[in-house]
């Protein structure tokens, strides 16, 4: 088979995909191949994923609060205590574990009863884990819920995260300690739902590292009570913290390696992936408790973390990127590959069945099969669900005998790419269905499922223009247009953003425009 064909396969696998190989020449003269067209080099070829951007420091506001000696200020007690109290009575507590409200306590008290410090580099870590937490905060949009609390008045989270940061080399200098490693993993967060992939991998490496050199990685609580009591001691406590802070830096860095192609850190050879005591039990129980909106009114909260993905999909992401996207999977050949590929489905499968039947995603969606408790977490379960199916069964395309025309192994090949295609269509079709429940704000940890199920869904066009699907995915196509248009249009932008807004739509017309050119120019060849 050609090169250009090769070249064709391998631009849908996600370690392929996460670098955009439009900007390669090769990938460019792939698609002028199959298209006739020229590509518009601006709209295609982004100088980085669409679902990624560059963080734009207020360096201005960063130089006037050293100038002036505030840098290492303390926001008034009064106001973080507000945040604290609205980020425990909200559902982003369970979502994202960042602090164990009684050891955070533990921690305001430490910094806001001692004297001034002498040295400005005192209580790095407790000084950034408060920064870190209000910047987070910044990030919460619900209110309250109705006369549980006063809502926090608003704060700026860009100069609160830049203060953290600037703390970042004199917590690297001491010893880790639990304050260090949540500052760290809430920068992690800030970067990842503020669209900074790059810099959110920096944060949660470091976070890793801290983890690692304090034994969460491995070990778990002397107490296995859950959720947390009153009456555990000072030490488990801290241990339990630890441990949930893991689980969050597992699942964030799963999401991120794949977006942004880069190797991972917490793997099975080197971490104990055994789950929190009552994790699976408790998980959908919670997650009812929490569906309703008078349970959100009443605050009738999960009593367990629920973290923002099932960690048995982000486990199964992990052994998915090990096996098929390593530098050592890279090398395996086309049995070993398509085994590696069968046993993880078998797993994703296992996963499915064992969730409960009102909750349970289908093998792909359509309208003909609803969603019938369509919510912001069955939106990210689905979603979830989708990429996994993609990315296990995308490396296939990598099989040689695909790409030698040997018959052996092509059904199965075949097959597996007709699957991650499914997935990718099943994500834009139920973004489509649920979109009237997305929240705001979420624009960049959105943004990467739509777009990669589009890149997906237009390299199999390109691939095969004369299938009688490749009509029905470009109208796909133009449909998931105008959704995402609708969806994005909703969220609190700053004017930066919106400029990156306008981007995507271009490169999403773009690749319309040449999958459009390409079934036409199938279909010339055709009639000619």
């Amino acid at each position: 088979m050609r090169l250009l064909d090769r070249v064709g396969r391998e631009l849908s696998v996600v370690s392929q995909l996460t670098g955009i190989p439009f900007l390669l020449p090769e990938g460019q003269e792939w698609v002028q191949s199959r298209t006739g067209q020229k590509i518009d080099v601006e709209k295609l070829c982004p100088t980085r994923p669409p679902w990624e951007r560059q963080r734009a420091l207020n360096s201005c506001a960063l130089f006037s609060d050293m100038q002036t000696g505030t840098i290492f200020d303390l926001p008034d007690r009064t106001v973080l205590e507000l945040h604290l109290e609205r980020y425990r009575v909200s559902i982003m507590q369970s979502i994202f574990p960042i602090v164990d409200q009684d050891l955070f306590q533990e921690t305001i008290n430490a910094v806001y009863q001692k004297p001034q410090p002498n040295s400005c580099y005192a209580d790095s870590s407790l000084r950034a884990c408060i920064f870190a937490f209000l910047a987070f905060s910044s990030l919460i949009t619900e209110p309250c819920p109705e006369g549980k609390a006063p809502s926090p008045p608003p704060v700026d989270g860009e100069r609160y995260f830049m203060r953290a940061h600037f703390l970042v080399p004199h917590i690297l200098q001491g010893t880790p300690t639990l304050d260090g490693v949540q500052a760290m993993t809430i920068l992690a967060l800030f970067e990842l739902f503020t669209g900074s992939l790059q810099s959110a991998n920096y944060f949660g490496t470091l976070a890793a590292r801290m983890l690692f050199m304090l034994g969460a990685h491995t070990s778990y609580p002397d107490d296995t009570e859950y959720p947390i009591t009153t009456t555990q001691g000072h030490h488990s406590r801290v241990q339990r913290q630890l441990r949930i802070i893991f689980w969050l830096c597992f699942t964030i860095e799963k999401d991120v390696c794949i977006r942004i192609g880069q190797p991972q850190m917490y793997t099975d050879e080197n971490c104990d992936l055994t789950l929190p005591p009552g994790y699976v039990e408790q998980l959908f129980a919670d997650i009812q408790s929490h569906h309703c909106v008078e349970a959100i009114r009443s605050s009738k909260l999960p009593r367990n973390p629920l973290f923002p993905v099932d960690l048995r999909l982000s486990i199964i992401k992990s052994r998915a990127y090990s096996a098929l996207y390593s530098f050592k999977a890279l090398k395996k050949t086309d049995a070993e590959l398509l085994k590696d590929i069968r046993e993880l489905d078998d797993e994703l499968e296992r996963w499915r069945m064992s969730v409960p039947l009102e909750w349970r995603p289908t093998l792909s969606f359509s309208h003909e099969t609803p969603d019938p408790n369509v919510s912001m977490h069955s939106v990210m379960l689905r979603l979830n669900y989708h990429l996994c199916m993609t990315i296990i069964h995308q490396a296939s395309s990598r099989c040689k005998s695909w790409a030698k025309g040997q018959g052996g192994m092509m059904d199965g090949v075949s097959s597996s790419l007709a699957l991650s295609v499914e997935a990718s269509r099943s994500t834009l079709l139920y973004i489509e269905a649920a979109e009237h429940v997305l929240v705001d704000g979420i624009f960049w940890t959105l943004i990467f499922y739509p777009m990669s199920a589009l890149l997906a869904i237009f390299c199999n066009i390109l691939q095969n223009p004369s299938d009688p699907q490749a009509t029905k995915d470009v109208r796909l196509l133009r449909t998931a247009t105008g959704m995402m248009e609708r969806v994005f249009s909703r969220q609190p932008f700053a004017v930066a953003e919106i400029v990156h807004i306008k981007l995507v739509a271009e490169f999403v017309s773009e690749l319309y425009r040449l999958a459009t050119c390409a079934i036409e120019k199938a279909w010339k060849e055709r009639s000619h």
